[in-house]
């Protein structure tokens, strides 16, 4: 065998490898219900893509090895016809947090948004359901906030939206999984359409108090960001997160860990402006969002630095003081002036 063949099934070697791997991960998390089919279809796939290599490499089955691979890609593309055809569902048994679906209604600068989540909560998981509906004058949208929820180090994050508008009225945007009763989430099961995309549409005493005052195993560091955008470009970005979230309404969609999550989808979704953000390795690693907004001009930082700014911005003590307060979204914006003054006059 010279060595371009052996490169040659080197490399087909190495795409089997990935197939199969790739396969009997979306059959394990994607696969039937019943777990000795699940284990057995992910298995009849290992000893098929076993004996595949075996041909490859073993001289008594070079002669029948295109055949194995033939035999192998026909059992592949059956199985990406299978996944690819999974279907999104609006009617599942929800978990309550994500059970009733928000929506909205344009006429003119009018946008009517049905079904504001406003629990009212004793613990993050003992709750009553509460919704309402808001009609918002389009013209009296004052800027987008971007708020930032961390549990577990620096570089990884929750991140979503809250659009800003006149007499203190904020309405926030968090892109999440739409799971199940008795479902919990797992990174690796989004990238295997486990889970339905949702928007979370909520009061912030709702969306960011749970966060800050509610959530202890473990407890969360919330950050509220105002980001430096013109009125036409804030108004595009709502009604575009309006049209996503009315087209999820009619037409369910798979969330995905790495292309449709928190921080990609609201990229994307930014995307509607001419004067977006490139692309960026931040936008992945979604806890350094403040920082690629911050070294891209976009955030209202009022001269401070990156530290500083984020100081300000850390806003658990505020929100835990305000609690169930009407004016729960100014207090929580509110900066004591001396200590404002300090970190201003920091180097």
């Amino acid at each position: 065998m010279t060595v371009i063949e052996r490169l040659g099934r080197g490399l087909l070697s190495l795409l089997l490898l990935l197939s199969a791997g790739w396969g009997a991960l979306a059959l394990f998390y994607a696969g039937p219900a019943s777990t000795p089919w699940r284990y057995s279809l992910v298995a009849g796939l290992g000893l098929l893509a076993v004996l595949t290599l075996a041909a490859q490499w073993w001289p008594a089955w070079n002669a029948r090895r295109w055949w194995a691979v033939s035999v192998f890609a026909l059992v592949f593309v059956g199985l990406l016809y299978w996944y690819f055809n999974l279907q999104a569902s609006n009617e599942r048994d929800w978990r309550a947090e994500v059970a009733v679906q928000a929506f909205a209604t344009i006429d003119g600068n009018y946008v009517t948004v049905h079904n504001i989540r406003n629990f009212e909560y004793r613990t993050e998981h003992d709750f009553t359901p509460a919704y309402y509906d808001r009609r918002f004058d389009l013209n009296k949208l004052e800027g987008v906030d971007v708020v930032t929820t961390y549990w577990m180090g620096p570089h990884i994050a929750h991140a979503f939206l809250s659009f800003a508008f006149a007499d203190d009225q904020h309405l926030a945007f968090s892109i999440e999984t739409r799971t199940e009763k008795g479902e919990g989430y797992s990174t690796l099961k989004g990238f295997f359409r486990q889970y339905e995309l949702f928007y979370a549409v909520g009061d912030e005493r709702d969306l960011i108090r749970v966060r800050t005052n509610y959530r202890k195993d473990p407890p969360e560091d919330v950050f509220v960001y105002r980001v430096k955008a013109s009125p036409e470009g804030v108004r595009r970005l709502l009604l575009e997160y309006i049209r996503q979230m009315n087209e999820l309404k009619d037409s369910p969609a798979f969330y995905n860990s790495l292309t449709t999550n928190c921080t990609t989808n609201m990229w994307v979704n930014a995307r509607i402006n001419p004067s977006s953000l490139p692309f960026s390795w931040k936008v992945l690693a979604s806890g350094h969002v403040p920082e690629y907004l911050y070294e891209q001009g976009r955030l209202e930082t009022g001269g401070l630095s990156l530290q500083d700014l984020q100081a300000q911005a850390h806003v658990n003590q505020r929100a835990q003081a305000a609690d169930t307060a009407a004016d729960f979204s100014r207090r929580i914006r509110a900066v004591e002036p001396k200590a404002a003054a300090a970190s201003a006059a920091k180097p």
